[in-house]
């Protein structure tokens, strides 16, 4: 049973040449105007709705980002209000270079 099997689908059947049946023209069995207007249809679906997505992402990262951004100012604030009920007063501090003869940390 093999043999056979084996022997079936390893020799070579003879190609039917290509024709439509009797009655039949080309212009039935092509897909025609209506299967062009379609898939022209469907093509233009496909990226409109592709765009949407790709919007909608954008739109969900930027949200993402901006509530990283308020969550870490919240925290920030919280972080400086405790410091003030704690006592501790921070000076702000001026990372401007100051002129050589006002700073206090250079030796004379």
């Amino acid at each position: 049973m093999h043999y056979l099997l084996l022997a079936l689908a390893t020799t070579p059947t003879p190609m039917p040449t290509p024709s439509l049946r009797e009655g039949i023209s080309e212009d039935q069995v092509t897909p025609g105007l209506l299967g062009f207007i379609m898939t022209a249809f469907f093509v233009l679906a496909t990226a409109l709705l592709i765009v949407d997505m790709v919007r909608r992402i954008r739109r969900v990262r930027y949200r993402g980002q901006v509530e990283e951004e308020r969550q870490a100012a919240a925290e920030a604030a919280d972080i400086e209000a405790a410091d003030l009920e704690a006592g501790e007063v921070r000076q702000p501090v001026d990372h401007r270079r100051q002129p050589a003869e006002d700073r206090s940390d250079t030796p004379e």
